[in-house]
């Protein structure tokens, strides 16, 4: 899930990634906003669910999945689309265009 809000700074809009519960032992956040080669890691919560925050600049559109176990590839449930890779599968999409 994608949960988008007021950035700290002029410009930007913070954007917290959530993943349900989950078994996995690491979550990495992959995308256009880190480009695509160090991911940012989820912090496991106390319910079980991993969470992220980047401020990101407004106005864009980012690609982005989450590595997990850094063996498998997952797609946003709550993506706002989605697009395909050059790999035969979907990116995930956040839409900042207009905020």
């Amino acid at each position: 899930m994608i949960v988008k809000g007021k950035g700290r700074s002029k410009g930007k809009v913070r954007v917290t990634f959530l993943v349900e519960s989950t078994a996995a032992e690491a979550i990495l956040l992959a995308g256009d906003f880190n480009g695509w080669q160090e991911g940012t890691p989820l912090k496991r919560q106390k319910d079980g669910s991993w969470k992220a925050a980047l401020e990101l600049p407004a106005g864009n559109r980012y690609q982005f999945r989450y590595l997990i176990d850094g063996t498998r590839w997952e797609n946003d449930s709550r993506a706002d689309a989605y697009v395909a890779n050059p790999f035969g599968t979907e990116n995930s999409v956040v839409d900042l265009a207009a905020a």
